[in-house]
């Protein structure tokens, strides 16, 4: 991935982002700007990987432009792709939390733009600007809950009937 540093004119495509995605509906614009310096803008060509399964997880991402698919490797080790996630998604908050290893790969379906907070960054907005961090992590708490919904609707379609 090729960052890109956060120049006047890409800030202002990073704040547009930031107030369209849900996780930041509770944030107002002057902390707006205080998460947009925690965030990192990436390049990334089609066909490369963000991370895979079983990386350590350290970011999460979210879509500015562009596909990526989320595969899973099966028992068999074949992989599968069970998602495809566009502009305005956001992928891999579960480790940032959980401290866990990525449970599903990531990779560009197409070239690709991310923003992108580590979670150095993500411990600096809860250590320095702890109301904005809490912001964030009903944001994320949001965000893991409607993934859990999902799963545990798309899960009652597959159970057997008693």
């Amino acid at each position: 991935m090729k960052e890109v540093q956060l120049r006047d004119e890409i800030k202002e495509t990073v704040l547009n982002l930031l107030m369209r995605l849900h996780m930041f509906d509770e944030v107002d614009s002057v902390e707006l700007n205080v998460i947009a310096d925690h965030m990192n803008y990436f390049e990334i060509e089609k066909g490369r990987y963000i991370f895979k399964e079983g990386d350590e997880g350290n970011f999460i991402c979210f879509v500015v432009k562009g596909g990526i698919d989320i595969i899973k490797k099966t028992n068999t080790g074949e992989e599968r792709t069970i998602a495809t996630v566009h502009r305005g998604a956001s992928l891999g908050e579960m480790t940032v939390i959980d401290k866990t290893h990525r449970s599903a790969s990531a990779r560009a379906k197409t070239d690709a733009t991310l923003l992108i907070l580590s979670e150095k960054n993500f411990n600096t907005l809860l250590d320095k600007h702890p109301r904005i961090g809490i912001k964030v992590l009903k944001g994320l708490t949001r965000i893991l809950s409607l993934h859990m919904r999902r799963t545990s609707s798309l899960l009652a379609d597959y159970m057997p009937t008693s």
